[in-house]
């Protein structure tokens, strides 16, 4: 006897929802992406629909999702980093000061003024630029460099490490730079800033290449194998002959690049930098993207595309929060509170 067509039905919804449940406990970025999918739902509903024509309406959908992932792409490009860095089991508290010392250094050299660098030397223009990145990133990697150094050879846990690393660096750029307001030459600008149609995306631009190469890095190259295994248990690594210091060294470079490279986008996206508050809570925005995305803590895993997710969420919450007209300080409670609760999904995972 054939099963009726109800009774098909009810089997079918049950099915699907026990492939839902299943994907939902066991594909971290299954459920990454339902959460992203309910967010921007939110996010266009709330933008509303009174417009003259629908497309009137898409220009203004489209207007505001450039301006929130332009405001994000620095933040964004750290974030990948910090997610490399978390997989090895290490944190790296840092990058906002990192961010600040190399966006001084890179005004210092551009600077138009009287005490510009590269202009005392005669060297402007493109040159100039073009020396100024490479510096600038040279410098970076250094950075992140002489924290990995500390972290492996030293044997400094990561958090006190990059703790240190982070009050230094501020405090040392607020030294040397009090008083001095350098001037960055408006064609160094279209870094950001340049066009592409009617749309300044570049920084997007940026972030989606930076993404790609390092979503390739972590699923096709060896550097990205030999992370997960450092973080998913060290002592075993070290028995099946990956140099685990020089991994670790390696990684947090990486992330001290990337840094200088955020530094680079502010910098020419705003024309200035305040050297005292720029780039405070990048750290915390960057850990927060990458657990949400799926990041264990503990180290071992990590999703380059769950990141990706993870910013957009947090970027399109605190758009939501903005437009709500939510204190500025309440905000920080409603990412601390996403951050704890994917935590603790992590620890469920764990133990089912």
């Amino acid at each position: 006897m054939k099963p009726s067509l109800n009774h098909a039905a009810i089997k079918n919804k049950r099915s699907f929802f026990q492939w839902f449940k299943y994907k939902w406990s066991s594909d971290p970025l299954f459920s990454i992406a339902i959460a992203l999918i309910i967010m921007i739902i939110l996010q266009t509903l709330v933008l509303g629909f009174d417009y003259d024509s629908f497309g009137s309406w898409f220009q203004a959908w489209i207007n505001n999702w450039i301006n929130i992932l332009r405001n994000n792409a620095a933040t964004a490009i750290v974030a990948l980093g910090m997610t490399f860095v978390i997989m090895t089991g290490g944190i790296d508290l840092a990058v906002g000061s990192t961010l600040v010392v190399t966006g001084a250094l890179s005004m210092m050299l551009l600077d138009t003024g009287t005490k510009g660098f590269l202009l005392a030397m005669g060297i402007t223009g493109v040159p100039a630029f073009a020396i100024t990145i490479l510096v600038v990133l040279l410098f970076g990697y250094l950075l992140g460099s002489l924290i990995g150094v500390s972290i492996t050879k030293g044997k400094v846990p990561p958090f006190i490490a990059t703790l240190g690393a982070m009050m230094i660096f501020r405090s040392v750029t607020q030294h040397f730079m009090q008083g001095y307001n350098p001037k960055v030459p408006t064609e160094f600008l279209q870094i950001a800033s340049f066009k592409i149609g009617s749309f300044m995306i570049m920084p997007i631009v940026y972030w989606a290449i930076i993404a790609f190469i390092l979503y390739y890095v972590s699923k096709r190259t060896t550097f990205g194998r030999q992370i997960i295994a450092v973080g998913s248990n060290e002592r075993a690594a070290k028995l099946s002959g990956i140099l685990v210091e020089k991994v670790k060294l390696r990684v947090y470079a990486l992330m001290g690049l990337l840094v200088s490279i955020a530094a680079i986008i502010q910098v020419s996206r705003i024309g200035s930098m305040d050297f005292s508050n720029a780039g405070r809570g990048m750290e915390m925005d960057a850990i927060a993207a990458a657990v949400v995305g799926g990041t264990n803590m503990m180290g071992g895993r990590g999703f380059i595309l769950g990141t990706v997710y993870g910013m957009l969420i947090i970027a399109v919450m605190n758009n939501l929060l903005n437009l709500f007209g939510v204190p500025p300080f309440l905000r920080e409670a409603f990412k601390g509170v996403i951050v704890i609760a994917a935590v603790l999904l992590q620890k469920k995972e764990r133990t089912s």
